[in-house]
């Protein structure tokens, strides 16, 4: 059964525009990898500029996968460089029963 993940990803300082093209390759990379469905990520910007990714993992077993691939490991260190990982809790508009963000199509 898939698992879908949502994530918050502040851009480091200078860092936007990269972070945009790593969110752009992430699901691709994931998918080429065979760890997440044919399931279209949404990608979002919510005021402050923290990107929210939805995406779809294959499985339990495959997020634990992507944990040992070379290949999904060196994409998040990129990621390491460019964003801080951030809970949903800390986004103003999940603080609304109805928390609206602005669509990106990358």
């Amino acid at each position: 059964m898939g698992r879908v993940v949502i994530v918050a990803y502040r851009p480091r300082e200078g860092k936007e525009a990269q972070l945009l093209e790593l969110v752009k390759g992430h699901v691709p990379i994931l998918r080429g990898e065979g760890l997440v469905t044919d399931r279209p990520p949404y990608v979002l910007r919510a005021e402050d500029g923290t990107i929210v990714e939805v995406f779809e993992w294959k499985s339990a077993e495959a997020i634990e996968q992507a944990h040992h691939n070379e290949i999904v490991l060196a994409m998040w260190e990129q990621f390491n460089e460019a964003c801080e990982i951030e809970t949903l809790a800390s986004l103003k508009e999940c603080q609304r029963p109805f928390s609206a963000f602005e669509p990106l199509d990358l």
